[in-house]
């Protein structure tokens, strides 16, 4: 189209400021201005714009505003529309209702003139990449829905846009608010994030020769020859409002984009060499002198609001920094005086004639826009406000917390000390200090921006070399090789799949990219491609059930609840599978059964955990055996608590569920048998102790990997908003929350803090006396607090490398982003070990009471 259009229609790469979540860019495309980072926060519940921008001056100068789509737009403007078809967008597995309410109500309002302004948002291609990716069958059939409304739009305008017509004036912009990564998310600032595209074109018909001399022409291989541009976003405000004839936002730092300016307000050309008089010229001084003008307004505004913002803000921008500004900005204003009074005299150059008052016009318009070029890159650079004093109180606190975290561990390792004064510990053994030099690296590779990006990997070739170490400890002893190199397999293959894990490609897909079966006979259409990863999910549920079954069979403990607690699980697996089932493209559901499998199972899941979990804790002041059998009630405990959050885990995570979770329980198991060194002491009882870190770190270092193996990664485009809708289609921000943070946290934070306890009881018999069970509540102290230190020492490293890197180009990118998952992340794991004591340590018997308790 633009092509045919020629000069009336022009693409540009439209450039957005990070980061690029809905809500910010729209926020950014109608004010003009800057995104703040703490915006993110209202992505979900968008409070309305106070501040000035572009919808609230055109309805304040009389302009009649259209909206249909996107309800966002209504939340932030609620009372701007004349009429206005919001529809929900929240729901990102919805690829259709936002959109089919958009073509239902605006291709009617073309054939209305009741409007000046007609925004119509569609939300199915964003909604594809977050579900899907870009590369999928569902992005392709939106993107040719898209072509043809497009098209048939085209249509309608153009029938329309003769003399006198409808649509004679109309201005036609189809745009992106944000790009997307190739998984289809968006959010941070790579620039597939940042880089979107802006259609223009203008039903006008075209000047005599508008070739701009900023856009370049770009050749297609059917030979056709596009008009392309490039332009900020930060101009999209000022540039509308121009063009409209309203003031511009008074937050607005952006400047009136003269290739978008031109497609309706007239030509951009340069004059040409050779023999031309005067007259010819007299269009193109006109625009320009018209340009001029409004870059003066532009820049005007500009400099009121930045000398309104330095005097009312605590920091504002640097004085040498205003100083410049104001030198530039007096100079453009002089010189503007200067033009305006030699063309309002009639005065030309004898050499230059005509071509003089054009020279000077474009030297004043280099003039005004380097000064607003001055004034965005300032405030990229500069505007963002940080009270140093209070990010190091903050900072001082943690590593505060950090010492008495250090000093309380050493405490529990002179109790265990006091508990088996014959065991003698290695303080700085090769094991550990391996573990503590794992940790520093991890915490120090947050200084690198690159390293944060690939933090997945650096975290998996770590937690391989806490296991060569243990392969190496496991030969020296002679013990449980077995275990060492399965440890190692499974990183090996997990390492493997990290790729796939940060893919929205199917299974099937997956597994033909990275295998090539075409020498036994398997095509890629054969139809084992569907039915793998439809199968193997629920054999993975199968051998779970299994596990869970074959732990708890030979325990005496809960008897009553350990059963029906297997039943329950078991029954919540089932229930599972009977959803994928439901929602298989290999069978031919009714539409009933369908909205039972995609509603109905999951809230029956949930209803299932969360009676479970209810059931554990009232249990846990019910218990009576506990007194007697210390081991098997904690090892009981932990698989009941694990196991009431796996079935609602796995739910969320979708069909990669249960092959999270199988990796999480073979690698634990693995950590479990390569951590245990049992001691005796000179009386014969057994003892252990947990002064060497090395099994924790492993623990902890397999819980990060988790999170970037199931899709995770720490940015905003790395929540995965499909599983928030996973058993409801209606939006509720506390509800949707929870589901999105259980996804988000699950496997990294939940689980492996709520199992760490497994780490201990394996290491102690199942009868023990006083001495041994204090020994036990100490060492399982120890466990706990060495996990949550670890925790502590990235997210401290965390803060002071955004400390450090706060002028950094990719702070709200990049660095922001990676510090509020650790922040979150290490408060959640504070409440996760406070419970964990509450809930596992129980009420220390006397020998007396214990011979009591058995004699009964």
């Amino acid at each position: 189209m633009a092509s045919q259009e020629g000069s009336s229609a022009t693409i540009f790469k439209a450039i957005a400021d990070p980061p690029t979540t809905s809500l910010q860019r729209l926020k950014g495309l109608t004010t003009g201005g800057l995104p703040t980072f703490i915006d993110v926060g209202n992505s979900f519940g968008a409070p309305a714009i106070v501040e000035d921008n572009l919808l609230y001056q055109l309805v304040r100068n009389g302009k009649r505003v259209w909206m249909m789509g996107d309800d966002t737009w209504v939340q932030l403007f609620p009372d701007h529309f004349n009429k206005s078809f919001p529809f929900p967008s929240f729901n990102v597995k919805d690829l259709d209702t936002v959109d089919d309410g958009c073509v239902q109500h605006l291709f009617p309002s073309l054939y209305e003139e009741e409007w000046d302004v007609l925004i119509a948002h569609f939300l199915g291609v964003d909604h594809a990449g977050h579900i899907f990716g870009v590369d999928s069958m569902p992005m392709i059939e939106k993107l040719e829905q898209y072509n043809v409304i497009l098209e048939k739009v085209m249509d309608i305008l153009k029938n329309q846009s003769g003399p006198g017509g409808l649509h004679e004036n109309t201005l036609l912009l189809v745009m992106g608010d944000h790009g997307q990564t190739e998984n289809g998310d968006h959010g941070g600032g790579t620039s597939e994030e940042v880089e979107t595209s802006l259609f223009a074109m203008s039903l006008k018909n075209p000047p005599a020769s508008a070739s701009s001399r900023h856009n370049t022409s770009r050749m297609f291989d059917d030979g056709n020859k596009v008009r392309v541009s490039s332009m900020q976003q930060l101009d999209f405000a000022v540039t509308v409002a121009a063009l409209l004839g309203v003031p511009f936002p008074f937050g607005s730092i952006g400047r009136v984009n003269p290739e978008l300016y031109a497609l309706t307000a007239g030509t951009w050309n340069q004059p040409q060499t050779g023999v031309t008089s005067c007259k010819s010229q007299t269009s193109l001084e006109e625009w320009m002198q018209n340009y001029a003008n409004v870059l003066c307004t532009n820049s005007w505004q500009v400099k009121r609001y930045i000398d309104i913002y330095s005097k009312s803000s605590v920091i504002g921008f640097p004085s040498e920094d205003l100083v410049h500004l104001e030198k530039l900005y007096s100079q453009a204003q002089d010189d503007w005086l200067r033009i305006q009074k030699e063309l309002l005299s009639g005065n030309k150059s004898t050499n230059g004639s005509c071509y003089t008052s054009l020279n000077d016009l474009q030297r004043q318009i280099d003039a005004y826009s380097n000064f607003l070029a001055s004034v965005t890159e300032l405030a990229r650079s500069k505007w963002t406000e940080f009270d140093l004093m209070m990010m190091g109180i903050g900072l001082g606190i943690l590593l505060l917390s950090l010492f008495i975290h250090l000093v309380v561990i050493k405490r529990a390792n002179k109790l265990q000390e006091l508990t088996y004064p014959s065991i003698v510990e290695t303080q700085f053994s090769l094991r550990f200090i391996s573990a503590l030099f794992v940790v520093a690296i991890r915490a120090s590779s947050f200084l690198s921006n690159s390293y944060i990006l690939t933090e997945g990997k650096v975290a998996s070739y770590l937690l391989g070399t806490t296991g060569i170490i243990s392969l190496r400890y496991s030969i020296l002893r002679k013990k449980m090789p077995i275990e060492a190199f399965a440890f190692l397999l499974l990183l090996l293959t997990l390492r493997l799949t990290t790729e796939s894990g940060l893919s929205k490609q199917t299974v099937g897909s997956l597994l033909m990219n990275t295998f090539s079966l075409n020498v036994f006979g398997i095509n890629d259409n054969h139809p084992i491609w569907i039915v793998i990863p439809e199968v193997l999910p629920i054999l993975s549920l199968i051998v779970l059930a299994t596990l869970l079954y074959k732990t708890t069979a030979g325990n005496y403990c809960w008897r009553f609840l350990k059963y029906f607690l297997t039943v329950a699980i078991c029954f919540s697996y089932l229930l599972i599978a009977v959803h994928w089932i439901l929602e298989s493209n290999m069978l031919a559901t009714p539409p009933l059964l369908q909205g039972i499998g995609r509603s109905f199972i999951p809230r029956t899941i949930y209803a299932i955990g969360f009676g479970l979990l209810v059931l554990l804790t009232v249990a846990k002041f019910l218990d009576k055996d506990m007194a007697v059998s210390y081991t098997e009630s904690i090892l009981i405990k932990t698989v009941a608590m694990l196991s009431a959050w796996s079935s609602t885990v796995m739910l969320i995570m979708g069909r990669q569920g249960p092959f999270i979770v199988l990796a999480s329980a073979i690698g634990g198991w693995c950590i479990i048998r390569l951590g245990i060194s049992e001691k005796k002491t000179k009386d014969g009882s057994v003892g252990v102790s947990a002064t060497d870190p090395l099994p924790v770190i492993q623990w902890s270092f397999l819980a990060v990997c988790l999170f970037f193996y199931s899709g995770h990664w720490c940015a905003f485009d790395g929540l995965r908003y499909g599983a928030a809708f996973t058993g409801f289609d209606e939006f509720n921000l506390v509800r949707q929350a929870i589901i999105l943070f259980i996804d988000t946290f699950g496997v990294s934070h939940i689980l492996p803090i709520l199992g760490a306890p497994l780490l201990v009881v394996f290491n102690y018999p199942k009868r023990l006396n006083f001495r041994e069970r204090s020994g036990l509540l100490v060492n399982l102290s120890q466990v706990l607090l060495i996990y949550g230190l670890i925790t502590s020492i990235t997210t401290a490293i965390t803060m002071i490398c955004v400390t450090i890197q706060r002028r950094h180009l990719m702070v709200w990118g990049l660095f922001a982003p990676k510090f509020v998952f650790d922040v979150v992340g290490l408060v959640l794991t504070d409440v996760l070990i406070c419970f964990s004591s509450i809930y596992y340590f129980p009420r220390v018997v006397s020998d007396r009471q214990q011979d009591q308790t058995s004699a009964k």
